[in-house]
């Protein structure tokens, strides 16, 4: 049996390379089933684009989405599971300004507005984690099946159908070989024409498993193209989840305008005290340094100039970072280097983000890939 799998594998081989370079002419199928392999292939492309592309909508930032990847793997090689959340954006903005509005005290205003903006930034981060679990439940899951089943399975039908065909041919074409070559030829040797004799029943087995592969694979390709209900409902489900999110995001937004426009009209009704700074005197320092003198006579002095600081050479003033890790770049726009690197800094775009040169190259890099050897002024 094994010889007799291995033989088939030749065959097939053998047919695959005469029809590529031999120019040998293969069974062909009819127009609309090669229009249905190119549009069973565009939806192979679009499902495996589409769970990628949502899942960078979701979580935009490429630095995050690594850090969860990386702690994914970690997860997988230690044999333990474990989550990785992605830091919405808002809720650490909204962290960030409650930190702030209890350290300057919860009594003034500006504070008080600090914290509910604050407060109101971490619901939509709530809300949009809801986004997240909706998303991943209904529509990227979805997907996910899609994938790993059913295109799967058509892929499968295909490829054993392009296997059938080849080993149909192979016998079809060795049959007529044999047909029209005269038995009586010196350059066929009886040993050569017994090996090479293929039987009624070899064809008609290897026609029967062609015919029974090709209605497999046009059953699925036909199942897996013609699903517009259910792909459909997924977008549906897609923009119904972003609305109610856009939705409840609108009220949050809109109770907290009103909020801090009552506080803004609170602070502009408080009476204004005039404010007389304190002098040195008002403080007593000048009165303990004199020994209780009197102070009229004493003017202050004109403050030094500043001395010059000497100035740096250019290199130092370069700022420069080292990158600790590898960095292959996702979008349009990254900057790709190599652990040990030295990348010249441009600018900081934000608290994840710089934009530095490389070889003659610009774009962006996340923070945490690198260290700073020369901060930027």
């Amino acid at each position: 049996m094994a010889f007799a799998g291995l033989k088939k594998q030749i065959n097939k081989a053998n047919q695959f390379m005469n029809e590529k370079i031999g120019g040998v002419e293969g069974t062909k199928l009819d127009d609309d089933f090669v229009e249905m392999e190119r549009k069973t292939d565009i939806m192979c492309e679009l499902v495996e684009d589409l769970q990628l592309k949502i899942k960078e909508f979701l979580h935009p930032n490429p630095a995050s989405r690594a850090k969860m990847s990386a702690v994914k793997g970690i997860g997988k090689l230690s044999g333990q599971a474990k989550a990785a959340t992605y830091p919405q954006p808002e809720g650490v903005l909204g962290e960030t300004l409650i930190t702030f509005g209890k350290k300057i005290g919860e009594e003034n205003l500006y504070a008080q507005s600090l914290v509910e903006t604050g407060e109101s930034m971490k619901q939509i981060a709530d809300i949009k984690y809801n986004l997240d679990d909706n998303m991943k439940m209904n529509v990227i899951e979805p997907l996910h099946q899609l994938s790993t089943k059913d295109i799967k399975e058509v892929q499968h039908h295909r490829k054993k159908l392009q296997g059938r065909r080849l080993d149909f041919d192979c016998k079809k074409r060795k049959k007529d070989k044999a047909l029209y070559t005269p038995s009586s030829s010196p350059a066929r040797s009886p040993g050569r024409g017994a090996g090479s004799h293929v039987s009624e029943e070899e064809i008609k087995l290897a026609e029967d498993k062609f015919a029974e592969s090709l209605h497999l694979a046009q059953m699925g390709m036909h199942n897996l193209l013609d699903n517009d209900v259910e792909q459909i409902s997924q977008l549906a489900t897609f923009a119904e989840n972003l609305l109610d999110y856009h939705r409840q995001c609108t009220e949050i937004l809109e109770a907290l305008a009103g909020t801090l426009h009552d506080k803004k009209n609170e602070a502009a009704s408080l009476p204004r005290s005039e404010f007389v700074p304190k002098t040195l005197s008002d403080l007593g320092v000048i009165d303990s340094l004199n020994g209780g003198l009197p102070t009229t006579n004493i003017t202050a002095s004109p403050l030094p100039s500043p001395m010059k600081s000497p100035a740096r050479s250019p290199m130092m003033q370069t700022p420069s970072a080292q990158a600790l890790y590898d960095f292959e770049p996702e979008n349009p726009g990254e900057l790709g280097f190599s652990e040990g690197d030295t990348i010249t800094l441009t600018q900081r775009i934000d608290e994840n983000w710089f934009e530095g040169t490389l070889n003659g190259k610009s774009g962006l890099f996340p923070v945490s890939y690198v260290n700073v050897v020369v901060p930027l002024p």
